[in-house]
Parts: structure tokens; sequence; C-alpha cells
């Protein structure tokens, strides 16, 4: 386990991996972006973002088809519900086009089946 900076926080901390990520693109760890351009909250620095799966309750608000349609007010609704570290709303307003595409794309990974994700890769 390597460590980091304390005005760093990387959602993979504890995580090994031999895989180097191009910024904006998914790592090696499913469901961890790197961001082309980190959020800074203060004296922190987020770099990176895990996003979970979410269940039924956490897209309470939100139409399905909108997140299909990778509509920017839904991404910024269910986002903060999903992130680690947990992203605020003002946060992902703030995205670069980059990152907020790369996580909406995560996003859409969500709704395939596994024997879609197998035929994707």
């Amino acid at each position: 386990m390597s460590s980091k900076p304390s005005t760093t926080t990387d959602a993979t901390a504890g995580a090994e991996s031999t895989v180097q990520a191009t910024p904006g693109t998914i790592q090696a760890t499913p469901g961890t972006i790197t961001l082309e351009t980190p959020i800074k909250r203060g004296d922190q620095t987020i770099e990176s973002v895990s996003l979970r799966k979410p269940a039924a309750g956490e897209l309470r608000g939100v139409a399905l088809a909108d997140l299909l349609r990778l509509d920017v007010a839904a991404l910024i609704t269910l986002l903060p519900r999903i992130t680690s570290p947990s992203l605020t709303a003002q946060d992902v307003q703030k995205l670069d086009l980059v990152d907020l595409s790369a996580l909406g794309g995560e996003v859409l990974g969500f709704f395939l089946s596994k024997a879609e994700r197998a035929n994707l890769q």
C-alpha cells in the first residue's frame, strides 16, 4: 500500500494495481474514474472517484430514461448518492466535460447485463 500526500483523496487508496490509467478513463478497479481535472475542496484534492451500482431507492426522483440519455440534471442528482469520495451536487456541476462524460459512461454500464458487458470487452 502506497502512501499519498494528506491533501490528496484517492478513492482507490489501499487498492494495488499495476495498470496505469489515462485521465478521464476507467481504471483497472471497476467503477473508478481518474479525473482529468481534479476537484479542489479547500485543502482537499480529489483525483479519482469510485462509483458503485445504485440500489433502486437511490434512483428515486430520477427517470431511468434521463440517465440513459446522460441527462446532466439526472447525473447531478444521482452521482452524489453513489460516488466515493462523496461528490456534492456543486462538485458535479463544476466537473470538466470529459470527467462528467466518463462518470456518465460508468453509470450507463450499470444498465448492462453481465453478458452484455462481456460482449463489449
